[in-house]
């Protein structure tokens, strides 16, 4: 799992990306790319504390259940959960019904929306973006944590957050566009628009 695997497009993409059909087009076109609206931002904070343990593909493949299950990831909605919707999603096969994380998924909807009056989600976690960005060539040099991903963790935290630490924050931040992680010689380096490319 080292440098860049060039697909029969010509294009080159880190090994995990390049033979699962539904891998390829997600770091084609979704993995990266900045965003920087709530409900966007909670969707992806949600997955990725399911993913935690787990295979990216497994919820990529689930995102549409996900989505179904938890109302499009409408904090307000998710935030009027109860006892009957944990109970709801613990039967739904179609997600990953781990109790713990989908209760802290309706915790987290509740944090985000007491987040309003200061700014909101997005302004709190774009606020951690660093001075730089790694540069890999290899898997082996993208890093896992950051300084500015423990911080991170840390302030969502102390507003309630829950399945937020400091790697799964890292793996946010790849996500949504703040670190640009992508490979050097990769066809998607510096295409978010955030950072440079191959500089």
């Amino acid at each position: 799992m080292s440098g860049v695997v060039v697909g029969e497009d010509g294009l080159a993409r880190p090994a995990w990306a390049a033979h699962d059909p539904l891998l390829r087009e997600y770091y084609d076109t979704e993995w990266g790319m900045p965003v920087r609206d709530e409900r966007g931002l909670f969707e992806r904070l949600s997955l990725e504390a399911f993913q935690s343990g787990l295979a990216w593909v497994t919820i990529l493949r689930k995102r549409p259940a996900f989505r179904e299950a938890f109302a499009g990831f409408d904090p307000d909605a998710v935030a009027a959960f109860h006892d009957d919707d944990v109970t709801r999603l613990m039967a739904d096969a179609g997600i990953v019904r781990n109790r713990r994380k989908i209760e802290a998924t309706i915790a987290n909807a509740q944090a985000t929306v007491a987040l309003r009056p200061d700014g909101g989600l997005a302004q709190l976690v774009w606020s951690f973006r660093p001075a730089d960005t790694p540069r890999p060539r290899t898997i082996a040099e993208v890093p896992t944590t950051s300084p500015e991903s423990v911080a991170l963790a840390k302030a969502l935290r102390t507003r309630g957050f829950r399945h937020v630490g400091p790697t799964t924050m890292f793996a946010l931040m790849e996500a949504v566009g703040i670190v640009d992680t992508h490979l050097l010689d990769s066809h998607r380096r510096g295409s978010s628009g955030v950072w440079p490319g191959r500089a």
